[in-house]
């Protein structure tokens, strides 16, 4: 069965950096498109970035310059590191695995506090 887990969340001060981990299991990690999304408190997903399977990356346009996605298929994980976080970057975050005609797979989210 594929599961997914984030972990690396938590509190941090304006400023900061913080390293998100998102774990694969069960799945062909090498052969999926890995997504990390946020959801900030009464909103909806958003996008953050993605890294296909041979490692190239887009970003949301709000995203570019603070955020760096990047995965290691040896470990089966994706990462998404976080500089220069903004109170405004607070929520929950989430990673997903894609793959087309395999669906997807999300895991349980990780949240993430920046104080002022």
């Amino acid at each position: 069965q594929a599961q997914l887990v984030e972990s690396g969340g938590g509190l941090v001060r304006a400023g900061g950096t913080l390293r998100l981990s998102c774990e694969a299991s069960g799945m062909l990690f090498s052969m999926y498109t890995m997504g990390w999304y946020r959801q900030a408190p009464g909103e909806q997903r958003e996008l953050i970035a993605k890294i296909t399977s041979g490692g190239s990356t887009n970003y949301a346009d709000s995203m570019k310059g603070r955020f760096t996605v990047s995965r290691d298929n040896t470990k089966n994980t994706a990462y998404l590191q976080m500089n220069n976080l903004k109170p405004e970057d607070t929520g929950v975050y989430y990673c997903a695995a894609e793959r087309p005609l395999r669906g997807s797979y999300w895991g349980q989210g990780t949240q993430v506090t920046v104080s002022s």
